[in-house]
């Protein structure tokens, strides 16, 4: 008999109305996740990612299929599955600690006497380096603190699961190293699973165990999955030189550049298609070098 996943889609479509008639965004989506695992939804703008990430939030419900967690159907929002999204969504009037206090005690109500949920707050603050700024409003802080809190209030909710939509997207290129390192860090300490949307292909590589690659809508669906065997912990300086490092990158950005379609048109496409990754060749993957330029304007795009 087979172990149930953690958390698991199945079947999953969903359709949008419109005036011509129902648009179908997803089909056939079906993925198995273990509990504590890294995964990464890549692929070009329209290709369902967010709405794969809000069906499993339980923010959507699928047309067809659906998701399950620990053995339950995935029907409605929930405290085991908390959402990063790009905006922080912090409440401007309350400081860096009145706003995780607030989803604590929601979710720790008759729980956590108050010095606990004290503690526990402070912990959360702590884990993202933001105990020194605690008494700071948003408008008091930078984009990257409040991304921090953002995540510092979603972990304090002790979720099982942490849904990320693009949490560094509008940040810039250094900020983002940072947090990039801390989400590394927190989650080799708590292990929650984390399922992330990212258009950033190096980020991609960093930081998941899986890579699920969205081919493009309508009727978008998983086109592929590359899984990253990279030990960890991962130090960025380390893996520019590494060659598996590279040629799962260079796997990535085929992917979205030659075969971004949905996986049946491309038994039909004359182009190769993106090679296997087995991290045994030591040599720069020359082959890809142009693929890898255009590919990144579409992702940047």
């Amino acid at each position: 008999m087979n172990e149930q996943s953690h958390l698991e889609l199945t079947s999953v479509a969903t359709d949008f109305p419109t005036d011509k008639g129902p648009f179908r965004a997803l089909d056939n989506v079906n993925l198995k996740i273990e509990k504590g695992e890294f995964i990464s939804l890549i692929g070009h703008s329209g290709c369902g990612k967010s709405t794969v990430l809000n069906i499993v939030a339980g923010l959507h419900r699928a047309t067809h299929g659906g998701v399950i967690l620990n053995g339950r159907e995935v029907v409605e929002p929930g405290p085991e599955r908390a959402v990063v999204f790009q905006n922080h969504s912090l409440l401007p009037w309350l400081s860096a600690y009145q706003n995780i206090e607030l989803g604590v005690k929601q979710v720790f109500k008759g729980k956590k006497s108050r010095a606990e949920i004290r503690e526990w707050i402070e912990h959360n603050l702590e884990l993202v380096h933001m105990s020194h700024a605690r008494d700071k409003r948003p408008d008091e802080i930078s984009g990257g603190m409040k991304q921090r809190v953002g995540i510092a209030r979603a972990l304090a909710m002790q979720p099982e699961v942490l849904l990320m939509d693009e949490p560094f997207g509008a940040l810039d290129a250094l900020t983002r190293a940072h947090l990039q390192d801390s989400l590394m860090e927190i989650h080799a300490t708590l292990g929650n699973t984390v399922i992330m949307i990212t258009h950033d292909v190096d980020e991609a590589v960093l930081l998941s165990d899986r890579i699920v690659m969205m081919s493009n809508g309508p009727a978008a669906t998983i086109g592929e999955i590359l899984a990253i065997e990279l030990a960890r912990p991962r130090e960025r300086l380390a893996l520019a030189d590494d060659a598996r490092y590279n040629h799962y990158r260079s796997a990535v950005l085929r992917f979205l550049y030659e075969r971004q379609r949905r996986p049946d048109d491309n038994e039909q496409d004359s182009k190769p298609a993106a090679p296997e990754v087995t991290g045994e060749s030591g040599k720069s993957d020359k082959a890809g070098e142009a693929a890898d330029t255009a590919a990144l304007r579409l992702v940047s795009g």
